[in-house]
């Protein structure tokens, strides 16, 4: 278990701890739990783990604080676990640093997905500008800042293209509006979300076959979009 990856659990509720500790540890992870988010920062400081889920409503702090603190020193992937399942709610938890959110009650093999999908982001955030990205046919290769359908190159504008490699860079992860905005165009357009709809038109009718049915694109409702990439 020494080389297995290791997953931190901030919840206050114990049979929440009890089912993702059993379900975690027989997939092989290693698992630390945590009560409260002082105890949980603590943990983090000192164990350094690889993945953290983290339940909003703790008893000493609300879970976006615990999320904004950690991102102080952190790159780790957070997944947020809780009963809110308000839009404002998970955008407030992901615009301070959250990578994906579920809703309690979860289904098991949801949960495993997310934690593969974050440890494949985790993985990838160091040397992110040499690594190609493929989905299907699609080859994005950051590096060279080039896009491909098997030979055809596919032509983006400069602003289509940084849009598509801050989402590739970032597959799997919820990525929202304002932080997209900001990080493609500038801070000071955070809430122009009008740009960001009318060039993921653009992007789409580039890239999916389907664009009215993406396939890598997907929109999070009221929160943002998703970039799937293959395994």
């Amino acid at each position: 278990m020494s080389n297995a990856p290791h997953i931190l659990v901030i919840d206050d509720e114990p049979q929440i701890q009890r089912a993702i500790r059993t379900i975690l540890t027989e997939k092989g992870f290693k698992v630390t739990t945590a009560s409260r988010g002082e105890e949980g920062l603590t943990l983090a400081a000192t164990n350094e783990p690889d993945i953290v889920i983290l339940d909003l409503g703790l008893p000493d702090m609300d879970g976006v604080e615990v999320c904004t603190r950690l991102r102080e020193w952190t790159q780790c992937p957070i997944i947020i676990l809780s009963v809110r399942d308000s839009e404002r709610d998970k955008v407030a938890a992901l615009d301070k640093g959250a990578d994906d959110y579920l809703t309690k009650p979860f289904g098991i093999e949801e949960l495993l997905a997310r934690v593969r999908v974050a440890l494949r982001h985790s993985t990838s955030r160091q040397g992110v500008q040499g690594k190609v990205i493929r989905v299907g046919e699609l080859v994005i290769d950051l590096a060279w800042h080039s896009v491909k359908r098997g030979d055809e190159d596919i032509k983006l504008t400069a602003t289509e293209y940084k849009l598509l490699a801050y989402l590739a860079a970032n597959h799997g992860r919820v990525l929202t509006h304002q932080s997209i905005l900001t990080n493609v165009w500038d801070p000071a357009d955070a809430n122009h979300t009008e740009y960001l709809r009318v060039y993921m038109r653009q992007l789409r009718k580039k890239l999916e076959v389907d664009p009215e049915r993406p396939q890598f694109i997907l929109t999070e409702p009221g929160i943002g979009y998703r970039f799937i990439a293959d395994e």
